[in-house]
C-alpha cells in the first residue's frame, strides 16, 4: 500500500489519499498530527507527502514522524516536500505553523540523536535521509553551478525542500 498524506484534491494515482478534510478523491479522513494512524505496523511500502507538514506544530510533527516510522516497512521511503524555511512562499500562507529547516531531520535519526541530542528522546523514529531543493523561478534558468551556489548561500533561492526518509531497521535490544 502507498499513501499520499495531505493529498487535498491532488491525490497521486495508485495511492491511498489521506487528508484532514473530505475533498473529492480523499480515501481516509484524519488528523495525522494528533490521531493514531489506522494502518498496522510495517505495512506501508511508500509515502508521498507534499505541502502538509508545515501545517503541523512541532509537537504534531513529532507525532507525525513517529507514526510514519511505525507504519512504514523497513527500507521503505517517504518523500516529504515542504516550502523552504526562508522562502517567501512559506511566510505567504497564514495556515503554516512553524518553519522547519534541514537540520530538523537529523533528530529523526537514532544514531545522531544518541550522540548529539539525547534530550530528544520523544522521537521513536529512525530514518536515514537525503535533502534536495527546488530553485525558485529567478534562478531556474541559470547554470547548475550558480544554482548550487545560490541554494547553499542565498536566502530565498529555494522554493521547496524535498526530503526522502528511509526507514532504518528497528534496533533489537537483548534483555
Amino acid at each position: 500500500m502507498k499513501l499520499d498524506l495531505g493529498c487535498g484534491t491532488l491525490k497521486k494515482e495508485g495511492y491511498v489519499g489521506v487528508d484532514i478534510r473530505q475533498f473529492p478523491g480523499v480515501d481516509v479522513v484524519g488528523d495525522l498530527g494528533k490521531e493514531t494512524w489506522p494502518w498496522p505496523d510495517d505495512s506501508i511500502e511508500e509515502v508521498h507527502c507534499s505541502h502538509m507538514v508545515e501545517h503541523l506544530t512541532w509537537t504534531e510533527r513529532i507525532f507525525f514522524f513517529n507514526e510514519l516510522y511505525r507504519v512504514l516497512k523497513t527500507g521503505a521511503q517517504a518523500l516529504i516536500v515542504i516550502p523552504h524555511w526562508c522562502s517567501p512562499r512559506y511566510y505567504g500562507d497564514p495556515t503554516h505553523k512553524e518553519p522547519m529547516s534541514e537540520y530538523a531531520f537529523a533528530h529523526m535519526n537514532r544514531t545522531w540523536r544518541e550522540r548529539e541530542a539525547p534530550h530528544t528522546d520523544f522521537y521513536t523514529c529512525d530514518f536515514d535521509y537525503t535533502i534536495g531543493y527546488s530553485p525558485n523561478e529567478g534562478i531556474r534558468n541559470r547554470n547548475w553551478d550558480y544554482q548550487q551556489y545560490a541554494l547553499t548561500w542565498l536566502k530565498g533561492a529555494a522554493d521547496d525542500m524535498a526530503t526522502t526518509l528511509t526507514k532504518r531497521a528497528p534496533v533489537i535490544k537483548n534483555t
